[in-house]
């Protein structure tokens, strides 16, 4: 009795037909890793209905191995004989409630297409999860999902214990035959080009968009004949590329210049992930290659763009130097005033060329992008024959265009202030910094040593103010100062996001 039908059935006596508590579903794996590639999903789940619960056979982007049948999606799905979506489930009164909606994995977009046996009893559903809603599936995408779906069931129809072996295994034969030839249909039909190879690395397969881009006989490139189609300078690379990934079983992935059917070479990505057997041996890698060309030509167009208004932009904080100094010079009076903000100017402007380089010649030799790199620049004016008075320790973290500004200012009032009044202005003293992380924040300790007593301020400058609003305002920090008899010990601590828009890990 089918429940596609809507009709009810023993679910444990339909179940148990497929033995599905002996594990080795490594098939399942690359059909829902497959699924969730062909739709653009960060989740795509093979997943069994049972009385009280749905668990998930294979699952790519998901931990849970099961979850209350009363939350599921999917129970849903398997009732219908086609594919059952849900564009936004926060717009949808069935849904929005749901613990995996308000929850983790937090679903915003839902489409699954039902498991259904020969005899019409539906097990579940084969899905593809988003956290985005989405206006629903391409036309393409809803082919191979149903296609996917076919096969997950061919799969576990190879699992059931019937007495008939011999007929199973033909329709299984079969199955299989009809799912390779739709692959290869579906596999035409993408904008992608899509080739395979055998586990030792020979390629025997592309989709007639390969054809179509390169313009060459059918077959001429199987073999090794792929890499005479990349740029001469790009062949070597690929190759030690491609033999790393046969030695290892890692991804295949790189940018080359591809041989167009028009003679010219356009860069493409090309990228590869192994299909494993159960016992985790390669059985065959699918490959895919994408013309980038126009995104690489936007970029290096936008690049320019970028150094040309960085360009105009150094040269704004130079007029703007060049009348401050005028300024000084037509009143006498003001030069002391004039000589800080000019120096405050030129400290913005080292931040400046750190973060956006308007040419080669001004991009960092080392450290680029991390906090050391930027006070190297800030703090150069205070080497001497002995070295650098400034010492660093420590983490050494990332930093970006938001945080380099109000960092440049702080230091540079630091640095001002030792110089005239605190550890710089002796020969003897200098300054340690040291940088760590204390939980969420990085915390920079400044320390000067072998200077005068550091005395409390009687009032608050224009430095000190600009300092805090640095930290507090610009940055969301906080800022601790000790008056200390060899000198004025600071702490900061930043929010670590506030840093660098850097993913935690990158840093």
């Amino acid at each position: 009795m089918a429940e596609g039908r809507g009709l009810e059935t023993d679910r444990a006596a339909l179940l148990a037909r497929y033995d599905l508590d002996t594990g080795g579903f490594a098939t399942l794996d690359q059909i829902t890793a497959f699924a969730a590639a062909l739709c653009g999903t960060p989740i795509a789940l093979v997943s069994i209905v049972e009385d009280d619960r749905q668990r998930f056979l294979a699952r790519t982007g998901l931990d849970a191995e099961e979850t209350p049948r009363d939350m599921s999606f999917c129970a849903h799905a398997m009732q219908g004989s086609g594919i059952f979506v849900v564009p936004d489930t926060a717009q949808n009164p069935d849904f929005r409630d749901n613990p995996l909606v308000t929850g983790a994995p937090f679903i915003r977009f839902y489409a699954g297409a039902p498991l259904i046996d020969g005899e019409g009893a539906s097990l579940g559903a084969l899905c593809v999860i988003d956290d985005r809603p989405r206006d629903g599936l391409t036309d393409v995408q809803r082919q191979g999902i149903s296609l996917l779906a076919r096969q997950v069931m061919v799969e576990l129809e190879g699992r059931r214990r019937d007495r008939d072996v011999i007929a199973r295994q033909q329709r299984d034969a079969q199955a299989v035959a009809e799912s390779d030839r739709m692959f290869r249909t579906l596999a035409d039909t993408m904008p992608q080009m899509v080739w395979s190879t055998l586990p030792d690395g020979y390629h025997d397969y592309y989709n007639a968009r390969w054809y179509e881009f390169t313009g060459v006989p059918l077959g001429s490139t199987d073999g090794e004949g792929w890499n005479g189609m990349f740029h001469p300078e790009d062949q070597e690379r690929a190759w030690e590329r491609w033999r790393h990934s046969l030695k290892t079983g890692e991804p295949y992935e790189i940018e080359y210049r591809l041989r167009h059917h028009s003679g010219d070479y356009r860069w493409t990505l090309g990228r590869a992930l192994p299909i494993r057997d159960e016992e985790g041996a390669i059985a065959r890698w699918i490959g895919t290659c994408t013309d980038i060309n126009d995104q690489i030509a936007m970029v290096e167009e936008r690049e320019v763009i970028a150094h040309e208004l960085s360009h105009r932009i150094k040269n704004i904080f130079s007029v703007i130097s060049g009348l401050i100094g005028l300024s000084a010079r037509q009143h006498p009076e003001i030069r002391a005033a004039a000589d800080d903000l000019r120096d405050r100017i030129m400290a913005l402007g080292r931040a400046h060329d750190f973060v956006r380089p308007h040419g080669p010649n001004s991009q960092p030799d080392q450290d680029e992008g991390r906090l050391w790199g930027i006070l190297e620049q800030i703090f150069a004016p205070y080497r001497d024959a002995l070295g650098p008075r400034i010492r660093f320790s420590g983490d050494n973290p990332a930093i970006d265009d938001r945080s380099a500004t109000p960092l440049a200012l702080l230091f540079h009032e630091l640095a001002t202030n030792a110089a005239k009044y605190g550890a710089l202005s002796v020969p003897s003293g200098g300054v340690a910094i040291l940088v760590g992380r204390e939980g969420e924040d990085i915390r920079i300790d400044w320390r000067e040593e072998g200077g005068p007593p550091a005395l409390p301020a009687t009032h608050e400058g224009f430095g000190s103010r600009l300092m805090q609003l640095s930290i507090e305002r610009q940055l969301g920090g906080r800022m601790t100062r000790d008056w200390r008899p060899e000198g004025l010990g600071l702490s900061l601590w930043i929010p670590a996001r506030s840093m660098s828009r850097m993913p935690a890990g990158k840093g």
